[in-house]
């Protein structure tokens, strides 16, 4: 049996190691749980996919292409990993789970640009460059139509809007030079009237709901809305910067702009009579975000930081320096980290999201920072 005076002395021993390693503890960067799954990172002068273990926040493997990824993207229901090489025109399937190529499929040419369907039913890929909209089915990975297209198109997207009783997929297919938007049926490869919007035109997006598609008047620096499926210009909505760089909200509730002309975020509601709600200061001469329910993240490509803005309360909480040339950012799907790009220094920054304190300082640390390899220009994250 065990005295209370044993008792005693065993408890305030065993609390004086506690608070040794508390104090220690104390002293060291608190780390999370992570993510359960991977990031896998395009290095495009590389020539590789980096896959990053976000359990213990190191790159698992480098998967060796021979080729020049630069965009990427996961299977919406299996653990699978698409990367595009735009000078061969070749996609190439990645397993998440083995960490290694599985499939490869060339396009017949350069493609550009590759999106998931709504619904994650298929890649829509712009092949040609700029000719052809390619549709490729996942299993088996292969093209299985193509709709032909007028012009040189510079971007596009893809959308669907309910009607009577059904989805109708669309494509807003953008033709920046000539200043023009053309919307397509996906089903059928039909398109509707041509949107005369002048001037040089850059990203274009549609909204959540499939009902407007929002364009990036970038020569004139306004932001054009144009009816879907109708093609009807809605409004022309003058900006306080250069929409260079394009972000929703998770919810579509919200658009945010970034680009030349001021150091600002500008926040715009697309929905019901499309306004700029807030034009709010921000990183120095901000680039790409990223965004999650509460937070919004703004690189700042010169400054080697990113802005970290409360989206509530529209204003900056933190800034964290992360790098050289930071540019692309993807967050986890349980909004717990931003994973940053740093196209110069070659390397990941993780910034976690329940470290985020607002202070007087304005500064937060980063989480972790992780080398990935040449030149990475974009992300997807999958959990296995």
């Amino acid at each position: 049996m065990i005295s209370r005076r044993e008792f005693a002395h065993i408890s305030l021993s065993a609390g004086a190691v506690a608070g040794s390693a508390g104090a220690v503890a104390g002293c060291r960067r608190q780390r999370g749980d992570g993510y359960n799954g991977y990031a896998f990172v395009a290095n495009q002068d590389g020539k590789a996919v980096a896959a990053v273990d976000l359990t213990a926040f190191a790159v698992a493997k480098h998967i060796a292409l021979g080729d020049s990824p630069t965009e990427i993207l996961a299977h919406p229901s299996k653990p699978l990993i698409y990367a595009l090489a735009p000078a061969s025109g070749k996609i190439y399937e990645i397993d998440a789970a083995k960490l290694s190529v599985t499939k490869k499929l060339w396009l017949g040419g350069e493609a550009t640009t590759m999106l998931t369907e709504p619904g994650g039913g298929c890649i829509w890929v712009l092949s040609g460059p700029g000719k052809r909209l390619l549709r490729v089915a996942f299993d088996p990975l292969r093209v299985t139509s193509a709709i032909r297209l007028t012009g040189s198109v510079t971007a596009f997207d893809v959308g669907a809007y309910y009607s009577n009783g059904d989805w109708i997929g669309q494509a807003a297919v953008a033709d920046g030079r000539a200043g023009t938007v053309v919307l397509l049926n996906l089903k059928t490869g039909h398109s509707g009237k041509v949107a005369e919007l002048g001037g040089e035109l850059g990203s274009i997006r549609f909204r959540s709901d499939g009902r407007s598609v929002l364009v990036a008047s970038r020569e004139r620096q306004q932001l054009t809305v144009v009816d879907s499926p109708g093609g009807g210009i809605v409004v022309r909505l003058p900006l306080a910067v250069r929409p260079d760089h394009f972000c929703f909200h998770p919810n579509g509730g919200q658009l945010f702009i970034t680009g030349e002309g001021r150091d600002a975020v500008v926040v715009v509601f697309p929905y019901y009579v499309p306004e700029v709600a807030e034009t709010v200061l921000a990183a120095s001469r901000p680039g790409a975000m990223a965004a999650t329910y509460s937070h919004l993240f703004v690189t700042s490509p010169q400054a080697g930081d990113v802005s970290i803005l409360d989206i509530t309360r529209r204003r900056v909480m933190a800034v964290t320096a992360v790098g050289a040339g930071p540019g692309y950012v993807a967050v986890t799907p349980d909004s717990e980290y931003a994973l940053v790009l740093n196209e110069s220094s070659g390397d990941m920054a993780v910034i976690r999201v329940a470290g985020l304190r607002p202070g007087r300082s304005k500064t937060a640390a980063l989480f972790t920072m992780i080398p990935v390899g040449s030149r990475p220009v974009s992300a997807a994250v999958t959990s296995v």
